[in-house]
């Protein structure tokens, strides 16, 4: 789910059904509900292909029909520019999607690294059955599409399972406290296999306090974590998406590719690592489960 970023503001809130070139089934023409709340479709005026899908009124994943590799949210992008040094270039991968909604990412992913095998899980037990039927996804094997609670989900994957695990969880426009803490991170850390990389999404607002905290817990973890935000919201302005990036593989997040990629990207962003990510986490103390 998506902080309302620059790349989400353009899409209009008509309620005419998009473009279905790839698309499956009928489209809504408003609001559907589901066990959590809401979920609607709504077109991108710019773009006949173009669609956004709310969930709860908040954007939660923008697709483009056509094509799955057009990643709209800038926090996907910076993402997919981590996922595009995972591994042997192009080679499939293993991708654990929790929280998933429209499932724009698992989509390019299934696009861009053919042959790969991904699980998408989603709190919302009706949601996925919807979007199944909406949009033209990557059938199982390929893409797995689960309900349930993603921590509960993740601590039931096998060991070294996982060449990414993302993590893209919000409760309205806040990630719960259970997928924030060191227990949470162990089992992320359990599933990836040696030089897997965990990505996750915090929606925040300086002081950035939240992403500090977080980042604090995943260095405890990983042997490596790198910060990706737009330079304004480091500079301490306005409210958007922090991407924090760990892994036990030293040469992924260091990289002078990694740090021009995201530079360059539409909405260029700036990728904090080593010392500057000491500097970011400050006096920030790890997040851990409540005392049972």
């Amino acid at each position: 789910m998506a902080a309302r970023d620059r790349s989400a503001r353009r899409t209009s809130a008509s309620h005419r059904p998009p473009t279905r070139t790839a698309a499956r089934g009928l489209w809504p023409t408003g609001p559907v509900t589901i066990p959590t709340g809401t979920v609607e479709l709504v077109r991108d005026l710019d773009d006949p292909d173009g669609v956004t899908v709310l969930v709860n009124g908040v954007p939660s994943s923008y697709l483009d029909l056509v094509d799955p590799t057009r990643l709209v949210f800038e926090y996907m992008q910076q993402m997919a520019a981590v996922i595009d040094r995972v591994g042997d270039a192009g080679g499939a991968l293993d991708v654990v999607h929790l929280g998933a909604a429209g499932c724009a990412l698992a989509r390019a992913v299934d696009a861009t690294r053919p042959g790969s095998r991904q699980l998408a899980v989603e709190l919302d037990t009706g949601l996925p059955e919807l979007v199944r039927g909406w949009f033209d996804l990557p059938r199982s094997p390929a893409l797995r599409i689960r309900a349930g609670d993603a921590r509960a989900e993740l601590s039931g994957l096998p060991d070294a399972s996982a060449d990414v695990v993302v993590r893209d969880v919000f409760a309205g426009s806040t990630t719960p406290d259970h997928v924030r803490t060191r227990e949470m991170v162990a089992q992320v850390a359990r599933v990836l296999r040696p030089g897997g990389v965990y990505l996750a999404n915090c929606a925040d607002r300086p002081p950035l306090a939240g992403a500090r905290s977080e980042a604090a817990t995943l260095r405890e973890a990983f042997a490596d974590v790198a910060v990706i935000a737009e330079p304004g919201l480091l500079r301490g302005r306005g409210y958007g998406n922090v991407v924090l990036a760990a892994t036990d593989d030293l040469d992924v997040l260091g990289t002078a590719a990694l740090a021009r990629a995201v530079r360059s990207l539409p909405a260029p962003a700036r990728l904090l690592h080593g010392d500057e990510v000491i500097a970011f986490v400050g006096s920030a103390v790890p997040l851990s489960d409540p005392p049972a």
